[in-house]
């Protein structure tokens, strides 16, 4: 595998994704539509309920609407992950995935294309999301905007590995559903997305420790931290070790000749 060969791949497989992805534009509409959702209707009503005192990353008292933004962010690549899984689902029925598999160049690599294009593309949704939430008064550092760049990458990775990885269990599309809601929604309600998680340890022990072990809960975190110029490093190496973890799990498990019959 040179040089040339690897970069033409993944050039070819980030603009089939850019392509699909431009081609589906309610897809990009929905991806935003439930964060702002969060953000401008519900966080309305929790405001008053929820106020948020002087916790890192922040300075000061913050904004319901300001601590929520970092989590979702998240939910946008949470979505776009599990998005993922549903299109390998699709491919491997359909025969896409055999034919891109029939290149000489390994697996791994043309798998880790697929989960990098997808990351990539989810990105300009985060960015797209954030500029929104300007006009809700959600302002972090200017600096911000770029020092959270590789956390979201590394979040949007993992998430991608995970729904590569649930794409290798899923044998048939009226089955994907199902497998998201044991997956999207847990995760993200577990987590420190929308609640700190001392309020979660006030409300139950148990939950809190469910919270805590979540893999969600220190990617969201991580963006948190990132986003207001802060290295969150227990989440940077618990991140990364679960991106890697659910890698290997997608590349072990994948097999384009088993049908979805």
């Amino acid at each position: 595998m040179n040089i040339s060969a690897s970069w033409y791949c993944f050039k070819g497989i980030l603009i089939r994704e850019f392509l699909r992805f431009v081609q589906q534009r309610s897809r990009f509409l929905s991806a935003l539509i439930r964060p702002l959702l969060w953000l401008i209707v519900f966080a309305a009503g929790f405001r008053a309920a929820l106020g948020i005192a002087i916790i890192d990353p922040y300075e000061t008292y913050i904004t319901y609407e300001t601590y929520i933004a970092p989590g979702l962010c998240c939910m946008i690549l949470l979505f776009n992950g599990m998005q993922s899984s549903l299109s390998m689902v699709y491919d491997r029925e359909m025969g896409s995935m055999r034919v891109l598999l029939m290149s000489p160049l390994p697996r791994p690599y043309l798998l880790l294309c697929k989960m990098v294009s997808t990351a990539l593309i989810s990105l300009t949704q985060v960015y797209a999301f954030l500029l929104i939430a300007l006009l809700v008064d959600v302002e972090p550092p200017l600096l911000g905007y770029l020092t959270v760049l590789p956390a979201l990458l590394l979040v949007a990775l993992l998430l991608s590995s995970l729904g590569l990885f649930l794409s290798t269990r899923i044998r048939q599309l009226e089955n994907f559903a199902g497998v998201m809601n044991f997956v999207i929604f847990p995760m993200f309600f577990l987590s420190s997305a929308l609640y700190p998680l001392w309020k979660m340890q006030e409300a139950s022990e148990w939950l809190y420790w469910i919270c805590a072990v979540n893999p969600f809960t220190h990617a969201v975190e991580l963006v948190r931290y990132a986003l207001y110029l802060k290295l969150n490093t227990d989440a940077m190496f618990i991140t990364a070790g679960c991106t890697l973890f659910f890698a290997v799990l997608a590349v072990t498990g994948f097999n384009p000749q088993k049908s979805g019959k």
